[in-house]
């Protein structure tokens, strides 16, 4: 039996799926292990909660193993799986109403690998983590989404303008101008002041 570790390349996705399909359906665990924590990431700064946000990260693994005889293997694995999960989030995020909570923020943080353990280090990125969060929840869901993509999925702009169903002009563009938003926020006196005394502690 073929086996597959999580240092497997994303080019390896169809080779797993088609194990799967073919009835080896334990190697369906090595895309949830490649995907999880940037799945996570993602749903979290859009629904801010993390219990939720695993809640959709579930359900949208299991959405694409239900659904994986249907996938089209002529198209990145990845990006259909992106597709997934931002329609499960729209389902969830439509029921309620989307707000932060400082315990799931400080949650998700803690989750980050850090190679400076110290407490004003785990500080200043459970702050970061909610700033972050906070930040992208300013952004027109367009833009959000799109930067989300970009820097917790990793995808290409090709790949966001599939999974947002835009050309790739526009991929770029939601990228571009939501970090010149979130570049204006940031070089506000308010959030050069919160860094400031956080770089003090």
């Amino acid at each position: 039996m073929t086996t597959f570790s999580a240092k497997n390349t994303v080019g390896d996705d169809n080779v797993v799926v088609l194990h799967v399909l073919a009835g080896n359906t334990e190697q369906f665990n090595e895309l949830v292990l490649r995907y999880q924590t940037p799945l996570l990431r993602l749903a979290f700064t859009k629904l801010g909660d993390i219990a939720l946000a695993e809640d959709v990260v579930q359900e949208t693994f299991l959405a694409a193993f239900k659904s994986l005889h249907t996938y089209n293997s002529a198209f990145s694995f990845r990006t259909w799986l992106w597709t997934i999960l931002l329609n499960q989030c729209r389902r969830h995020g439509a029921r309620r109403q989307k707000k932060a909570r400082t315990q799931d923020s400080d949650s998700l943080a803690e989750e980050m690998p850090s190679s400076d353990p110290s407490p004003s280090r785990q500080a200043m990125l459970r702050e970061q983590a909610r700033q972050l969060a906070n930040l992208l929840r300013r952004l027109p869901d367009v833009q959000a989404d799109a930067l989300r993509l970009r820097f917790f999925g990793g995808l290409k702009f090709a790949e966001i303008a599939a999974v947002m169903e835009c050309s790739l002009s526009s991929a770029k563009g939601r990228v571009r101008t939501g970090l010149e938003k979130i570049s204006c926020w940031l070089a506000e006196p308010s959030a050069q002041t919160g860094q400031s005394q956080l770089e003090q502690e």
